[in-house]
């Protein structure tokens, strides 16, 4: 299917077409007419299956057609569980909302800066991208007005819920107008989702799309066994053996992320550190480097994935794994994007290769495993 058959409008065709987007996903294919047609909305698919412009162009049609009445507030609520998410989706609205004659106005509200620039950039916003917190000191200080909201976007429920937003977002949802739109995206349809569904939505479309299979089979996954002290080492040398040039490292911690980065950096290779504890400020500069291809390695927290979305990146490289399978699937689907290819690394100490086969059955898929002083060896 193509997108000029969804009910999209001709500017709209003309950028995705400038883009090269020529092929709806799964998920874009359903919800694109649903919105359109001011339906409630319950979508659950992976990350990288398109549920962002799946409501967005909709959206934007809907706001076009109606932007003749001048409201003095935003009409459309996205609320998101990270800065790193409400700058990616305010990104996308800006992409489609260009046109001359009716130009759509978003701002991207969140903590960790201060909030005096976003209270003085509210004026004439369509679209308020939003985390609760932030969005709720913003309500108290009389600096938004929620009576306007035809719109609300959950995005990325699952993750909100999980790191603990649920009273927040209840408080939000009783701030806005009884009748509306109401659209909820998610990863995963757990308990807490599903009883948000049950209380937000009304005779929901309902789009469940099974992507993890489809979207693995694009990523060649390895695991090496290496000893804690050495992963560094070895790590710098997959990075110089493969000559990567853009390769995203996950490791479970803050403190882990800093000294990988610090090691690397000491051994002349360009990384960054992305997790909750740096600055606003020095998170959207290494985003920005190393999507723009300017920074070689991004270090990042598992907290930070869901709002790293890279075009075509090559390689991802769990330096440490991850809890649960799923935050595994997450990981390595930064890479194996839009039907492109990627790799997918994973250095294992021994204490975690039980975890690993664990992964590995939750996945569907085996995972090649080889041993890292034998590799070694035979580079010297």
């Amino acid at each position: 299917m193509s997108f000029s058959l969804l009910g999209l409008s001709a500017t709209i065709l003309k950028t995705l077409a400038d883009i090269n987007f020529t092929v709806p996903t799964p998920i874009q294919n359903i919800a694109i007419p649903a919105i359109i047609n001011k339906k409630d909305v319950l979508g659950i698919a992976e990350t990288g299956s398109g549920k962002t412009a799946g409501y967005v162009l909709p959206i934007i049609m809907n706001l076009q057609q109606r932007l003749l009445l001048k409201n003095r507030h935003a009409n459309v609520l996205v609320l998101v569980p990270t800065r790193e998410l409400a700058e990616q989706v305010k990104d996308v609205f800006n992409i489609f909302g260009k046109n001359p004659l009716f130009p759509i106005k978003t701002l991207a509200a969140y903590g960790g800066v201060s909030i005096n620039p976003q209270m003085m950039g509210m004026q004439g916003v369509n679209v308020l991208v939003a985390t609760p917190g932030r969005l709720l000191e913003l309500v108290s200080s009389n600096a938004v007005h929620l009576s306007d909201i035809e719109t609300l976007v959950l995005d990325e429920a699952d993750k909100m819920l999980n790191l603990g937003f649920k009273d927040e977002m209840t408080k939000v949802i009783n701030l806005l107008p009884a009748m509306r739109q109401n659209i909820l995206f998610s990863a995963t349809l757990s308990k807490d989702v599903q009883n948000i569904n049950q209380i937000l939505l009304k005779e929901p479309v309902i789009i469940k799309i099974e992507t993890e299979g489809e979207s693995l089979d694009l990523i060649k996954q390895v695991a090496y066994i290496v000893s804690n002290e050495k992963k560094g080492p070895f790590l710098r040398y997959l990075i110089n053996h493969h000559e990567m040039k853009q390769v995203l490292v996950f490791a479970s911690s803050t403190h882990q992320v800093d000294a990988i980065v610090n090691k690397l950096r000491k051994n002349n290779v360009d990384a960054r550190a992305i997790h909750s504890k740096k600055s606003q400020g020095s998170r959207t500069e290494s985003l920005a480097q190393f999507k723009s291809g300017k920074l070689k390695v991004l270090v990042a927290t598992d907290l930070m994935a869901r709002g790293i979305d890279v075009i075509a990146l090559p390689f991802v490289i769990n330096y440490e794994l991850p809890r649960s399978p799923k935050d595994y699937i997450h990981r390595i689907g930064r890479t194996g994007r839009a039907g492109e290819s990627g790799n997918a690394i994973s250095l294992l100490s021994t204490n975690e290769l039980d975890h690993f086969e664990v992964i590995q059955k939750k996945m569907g898929k085996q995972v090649e495993i080889l041993d890292s002083e034998q590799i070694l060896k035979s580079a010297l």
